[in-house]
């Protein structure tokens, strides 16, 4: 298992950032920066907002190993679980199964996805029936994950200007795991 260094996150964003984020118009940085934002503006927590920043780093990883796999999530995660706690690491694991749970549980909320999400959805497994929404719902961090979903799905602006990494990096050193 790979394990992460705050000067590995960064440079795995300087590094592969500036890559599209999966056929969006905007780079894998810019999408990561303002799912943090969002979170901030909202209120929530820090271990959410550092969530809220890192819950792509697989895909960053990834890129770094020329691996291709549909598990961001969980190569993201696991990683992650040498720095910090399940509040920050738990969101990114359940990101992807968010939104097939939101697929599952509002019915509106399907019509809101770009092209894009709509076509990873159906490589994720489709929408959950109602008793894998159930089990999802029952989880710890459900409705952390399901509001860093949301987030996800509305980071998406082109130009929109937000604060630096470094500043949501500050953030996750105060978030770091006390050993």
């Amino acid at each position: 298992m790979t394990t992460l260094t705050l000067s590995s996150i960064a440079a795995l964003f300087e590094n592969h950032g500036t890559a599209y984020y999966g056929g969006e118009a905007i780079s894998q940085t810019a999408h990561a920066l303002q799912c943090a934002l969002l979170a901030e503006q909202a209120g929530d927590p820090e271990p959410l907002i550092v969530a809220a920043l890192l819950h792509d780093i697989g895909h960053l990883m990834l890129a770094e190993s020329l691996t291709t796999d549909m598990r961001h999530q969980e190569t993201g995660a696991d990683a992650l679980a040498s720095l910090f706690g399940e509040d920050v690491t738990e969101p990114v694991r359940m990101h992807v199964a968010a939104k097939r749970y939101l697929c599952a549980v509002d019915p509106a909320y399907f019509d809101t996805l770009s092209p894009v999400s709509v076509h990873s959805l159906s490589l994720q497994g489709g929408p959950y029936d109602g008793e894998q929404a159930s089990v999802f719902a029952a989880q710890a961090h459900a409705d952390a994950a399901v509001r860093l979903r949301r987030y996800d799905d509305l980071a998406k602006v082109v130009d929109l200007q937000t604060p630096t990494l470094s500043h949501y990096l500050d953030m996750a050193a105060r978030c770091v795991r006390v050993a």
